[in-house]
């Protein structure tokens, strides 16, 4: 079995608008590693949820993929993501790949009950599924397996299952909704920005039970977020991002050790830390890229202090970095530097 579950190629992703063509995701090449959680990270704008959504076969329209591939590695056979149709998607979808969106509450429709929620959603699938795969998917199957989910987050499923969503606080609602990811028994759960709006305390429980999925499960997930504190705890794989492109890759104890690209150090310097000095953070200057007018060159250059004049008219390939992957010129030199991937 392949040790990536999915594999972007240097996919490139377009808005394509009335009077112009906006590059949300440029040349992104990066695996996601088989039960293994994979953070990518990066200021708002930089492309993180719609990379993530290239993987589910859903970018809303008018974006597009316009270039490269997306691999699904299933048990015996390859899925290129970008070619499947629209029955293909449907199967696809919730049962290969899951999402847990930012926001429970609008993700959950407010005058249905929950129970119901979790059985629409399983007959859906059912159906989708070719006839001689389908279950004979009665109330008392979906709840036996509603119930497990629910208990394996730690909700109250009594109480739960008869609830309208607005009679759950916040962190149960964010609960439901991984047990609706767990649903279909995926191999892969994209995590957008999973603890939003909740208190701290709420955010660590949360992610503890995502770490126990798994742990447990063997559940792969990529989890996007801004928490630079949340990725040192929880995850094993980092991306950063920056513009539409994949700045570093790697494991995430060598990348925070190493920090070779300047965006990565700029990213990690200016992140708050509880034993350390706010007078010790160091912002990065001046502003984030314009994505509806990106520079010639790295979309890092104009805010970098080791900006050359290289980085302004080229984009960077990717250098092996003492096994990470890094965009920068400052390692074009290969003899000395890594080998280009």
């Amino acid at each position: 079995m392949k040790e990536n579950i999915a594999e972007f190629r240097n996919v490139v992703i377009d808005y394509e608008l009335r009077k112009y063509s906006l590059r949300a995701v440029n040349g992104f090449s990066m695996p996601v590693k088989r039960g293994k959680i994979t953070a990518l990270v990066g200021e708002s704008g930089s492309g993180k949820t719609t990379i993530a959504s290239s993987l589910l076969a859903s970018i809303s329209e008018p974006g597009r993929v316009i270039a490269g591939e997306i691999i699904f590695f299933d048990e015996d056979k390859e899925i290129n993501v970008t070619k499947l149709d629209e029955k293909e998607i449907n199967a696809f979808r919730w049962e290969k790949v899951s999402m847990v969106f930012q926001g429970a509450q609008s993700a959950l429709n407010p005058v249905i009950k929950i129970f119901d929620q979790f059985y629409e959603t399983l007959q859906v699938h059912n159906n989708y599924k070719p006839h001689h795969e389908r279950i004979n998917l009665t109330k008392e199957v979906a709840l036996q397996k509603v119930t497990k989910l629910l208990e394996f987050v730690n909700l109250d499923v009594d109480r739960v299952l008869k609830a309208y969503p607005h009679e759950l606080s916040g962190g149960m609602k964010q609960r439901v909704m991984i047990a609706f990811s767990l649903l279909c028994d995926p191999q892969v759960i994209i995590l957008d920005e999973p603890t939003t709006a909740l208190d701290v305390i709420t955010q660590d429980f949360i992610f503890s039970i995502l770490k126990r999925i798994n742990e447990e499960m063997g559940i792969a997930m990529l989890l996007l977020t801004h928490d630079i504190a949340i990725v040192s705890k929880y995850a094993d794989y980092i991306g950063v991002m920056y513009g539409g492109s994949l700045m570093e890759y790697g494991e995430v104890e060598a990348v925070f050790e190493a920090r070779n690209h300047p965006y990565t150090l700029g990213l990690i310097n200016s992140t708050p830390s509880i034993h350390g000095a706010i007078d010790n953070l160091k912002p990065i200057p001046g502003v984030p890229p314009d994505i509806l007018n990106l520079p010639k060159g790295c979309p890092f250059a104009p805010r970098c202090d080791k900006c050359m004049d290289i980085c302004k008219e080229k984009h960077p390939d990717n250098y092996d970095v003492k096994g990470t992957l890094v965009k920068c010129f400052l390692y074009q030199d290969q003899s000395l530097k890594g080998n280009k991937a």
